[in-house]
């Protein structure tokens, strides 16, 4: 975990296969005017689960009011922790994700989920296959997701391929995949009694940003 700065609180919540250093190059400016907690999610939960666990962080650190920042699967975790408390949260951003149970992504998945998603979802599948192999795996992701395939460099690739690096580290990120039909219960059920007061901004490219941005005014 990251926790550094002083000032109004500003929680990054990353997505996989990241850890907190996915912010390396963004911490240091925010802690000039910012209080910045980076929690680890490399294992993951359903949005509810997550949330309960951030606001149980934000206690332990003594900490009443956050921004909250999330990127992949981190975002459910937000969009969760804002439904849920929101005389807690003064901001929200969310980046590059889908919310499960949530309005607004119907042409992304017509279109078909990406494949991974249904790899991730089997119990005990892809972990089993992935075994030693966790490197090669990690490192298409950050290849995939950066510019003309240029990756994070071969320091960050090595850190974010050690945290997902066994079995057991491997089968707990995917449980934020194999978690995505309980959040879309907790995140509809949340919807029929709550909408999100706290003023979010979107950013994403195509094809999951417009996706994201009609998910999130279905919450509001």
């Amino acid at each position: 975990m990251i926790d550094t700065g002083a000032g109004p609180a500003v929680m990054l919540l990353h997505g996989f296969p990241h850890t907190p250093r996915l912010w390396d190059r963004v911490v240091p400016g925010l802690a000039q005017t910012h209080r910045v907690i980076a929690p680890d999610l490399v294992a993951g939960g359903s949005a509810l689960e997550l949330a309960d666990r951030l606001e149980g962080l934000l206690d332990s650190l003594g900490i009443e009011r956050t921004a909250m920042v999330g990127i992949d699967a981190g975002v459910p975790a937000a969009v969760g922790f804002a439904l849920k408390c929101p005389d807690r949260i003064d901001r929200l951003a969310v980046m590059e994700a889908v919310l499960p149970g949530v309005a607004g992504a119907e042409a992304f998945v017509e279109r078909g989920l990406p494949w991974w998603f249904g790899f991730h979802q089997v119990p005990g599948f892809a972990e089993k296959v992935l075994t030693g192999h966790e490197r090669e795996y990690v490192e298409w992701f950050l290849r995939a997701g950066t510019a003309e395939g240029a990756g994070v460099g071969l320091e960050l690739t090595d850190h974010f391929a050690s945290a997902y690096t066994g079995t057991t580290a491997l089968a707990g990120a995917f449980e934020h995949y194999r978690a995505m039909p309980r959040t879309a219960r907790e995140l509809a059920r949340l919807l029929t009694a709550k909408s999100l007061k706290t003023p979010v901004l979107v950013i994403g490219a195509q094809p999951v940003g417009p996706a994201l941005a009609a998910s999130t005014r279905s919450c509001g």
